[in-house]
């Protein structure tokens, strides 16, 4: 199961892959040869948004899985 994260502008669950396709359609508005600096700019902001969001949610998993690994169990770290 993935996880869920938050995108701070608007109130919808994105899944890390949803996240990161996103990201990868800002990077392709970035790379458009008639964006506006205005533009650009927005569209950077909210790829870096996206990239903490993604950050904040594979780090949580690796922290569940590091407390599998470490003590054997099947408890979720908290």
């Amino acid at each position: 199961m993935a996880a869920k994260i938050t995108e701070i502008n608007e109130e919808k669950k994105f899944s890390v892959e949803e996240a990161f396709a996103q990201i990868e359609e800002k990077i392709e508005a970035l790379e458009a040869d008639d964006i506006s600096l205005e533009d650009s700019f927005s569209q950077y902001q909210e790829g870096m948004k996206l990239l903490k969001l993604c950050h904040e949610a594979i780090e949580e998993v690796e922290q569940k899985v590091l407390k599998i690994a470490g003590d054997g169990s099947l408890e979720e770290f908290k």
